[in-house]
């Protein structure tokens, strides 16, 4: 067995030895008593400083516009309700079709970054996403929503693979953790932005859909012309493959991996969508806020998220991937306190402040998942983190039904126990730090 180091002389040499690796099925092996080694053999082939922070300041662009576009059907929730009349469990299906198109996106969309470009499939699903959140405005029927909804996920599920699989492609792996913090940081000041801006106009969602989709159309084209060509690199070279890339996710030696992964995720989401997805509707309905207070505490939850997210990467970057697995166990116990504290606004936005600081623990994974496998498979395995809706988009139809018997707050303390599951989930999955704090399973490439 022979391990792959961390960098080579050639690019072209690793890129070739890269794509040798794993492609009949023997990618990695998990091993407890060898120095991990991060399969990520393109280190140190990377643009000009000043040209990848361009790139990835494009990168934070797109991301914005995808978070608003994403957390507007939690966030419009009660809103959209109330529009069109629906139902519990009808409202939160529109979060479970916008979920099944993105775990479609993240399959297909990933594979053809992989395959095709990365630039080019980045301005696709920003012109995609903005084009159909725009339409949103014109949905007057629970079909059309769920509709709607859904061709709004296929784009968006194309984001994320996309984006990780750029971004690790212009910075060493030593700061991937905090690069993605600042990704994370986009997301939350999108949705903080959406909760206060839903605020200011009194819930008034077509006007909030119209502000999210025009943007990221009209600046699509500029992937090509801020983004260096070097980001197609992986992708020009898996490109001659006949084989699927997401079929090596699950070669002999890696399935047990992905499939861990997979769960992981969906994990993630099921307890994000039953707690967070119906926030707002839970401060509305129970606790009886107004719109402008309901906003205020979803900006302070989202706020500390963004926090949480320098912390989390940078301990990620330090302590290794599995240590912010912590962070899970933390936002259980958080939203235990959160269901049962009484309607004290301070206290209400002191707790969900700390929830929102621990679940951004999660921010490693976009690089953590790039690690786990070889290079040309960038894309394809960062959208294992959309796999995770298969299970997320039932969380809305189960915790809706669940809620009309027993109440929101009952079935919104589900949360927790999925938090604390996937904690030990990601704990039991192996780590690609060089000296991680947390003893576990390491990976050796051959």
């Amino acid at each position: 067995m022979k391990p792959v180091p961390p960098a080579h002389p050639d690019p072209e040499d690793a890129i070739e030895e890269a794509l040798a690796i794993g492609t009949d099925g023997g990618a990695l092996m998990v091993t407890d008593a060898a120095p991990p080694l991060i399969v990520a053999s393109d280190e140190g082939n990377y643009p000009p400083l000043a040209r990848g922070i361009v790139a990835f300041a494009f990168l934070m662009v797109a991301e914005f516009f995808y978070s608003w576009a994403w957390n507007s059907v939690d966030v419009l929730r009660p809103y959209i309700r109330e529009s069109l009349g629906l139902t519990l469990t009808e409202a939160g299906s529109g979060y479970s079709a916008q979920g099944a198109g993105a775990l479609i996106g993240a399959v297909v969309m990933g594979q053809l970054a992989d395959r095709f470009g990365r630039r080019k499939m980045l301005a696709v699903v920003m012109i995609g996403y903005g084009l159909a959140l725009i339409a949103g405005t014109f949905v007057t029927s629970y079909a059309a929503y769920l509709a709607d909804r859904f061709l709004l996920g296929l784009f968006m599920g194309g984001i994320f693979p996309i984006v990780v699989g750029i971004y690790v492609g212009l910075f060493a792996s030593n700061v991937r953790g905090r690069l993605a913090s600042l990704i994370n940081a986009i997301f939350g000041c999108a949705v903080t932005l959406l909760g206060v801006t839903s605020g200011w106009v009194g819930g008034d969602w077509k006007w909030l859909l119209w502000m999210g989709g025009v943007p990221p159309v009209l600046l699509a084209g500029f992937a090509f012309v801020l983004i260096p060509s070097t980001a197609d690199a992986r992708a020009d070279a898996a490109a001659g493959k006949a084989r699927a890339p997401v079929l090596d996710l699950f070669s002999r030696d890696m399935r047990v991996q992905t499939l861990a992964l997979a769960a992981l995720m969906g994990l993630n989401f099921f307890g994000y969508q039953a707690f967070s997805g119906w926030l707002t509707t839970y401060l509305r309905d129970v606790r009886h806020l107004s719109p402008a207070t309901l906003g205020d505490l979803v900006a302070w939850q989202f706020a500390a998220n963004i926090i949480g997210g320098f912390f989390w990467g940078w301990t990620g970057d330090t302590f290794g991937r599995r240590f912010n697995a912590l962070g899970f166990i933390g936002a259980a116990l958080a939203i235990l306190i959160y269901l049962n504290v009484g309607t004290n606004v301070v206290l209400l936005g002191s707790v969900g402040a700390a929830y929102g600081f621990m679940l951004s623990s999660s921010v490693v994974w976009g690089p953590w998942l790039t690690e786990l496998y070889p290079p040309h498979l960038k894309s394809t395995a960062a959208s294992i983190f959309n796999w995770g809706r298969i299970v997320s988009f039932f969380a809305p139809l189960v915790t809706g039904s669940l809620a009309s018997s027993f109440g929101l707050g009952a079935t919104m303390g589900l949360a927790s126990v999925t938090f604390v599951i996937a904690g030990l989930i990601w704990l039991a999955l192996p780590e690609t730090h060089a000296s991680p704090l947390l003893p576990g399973r390491r990976l050796k490439a051959r």
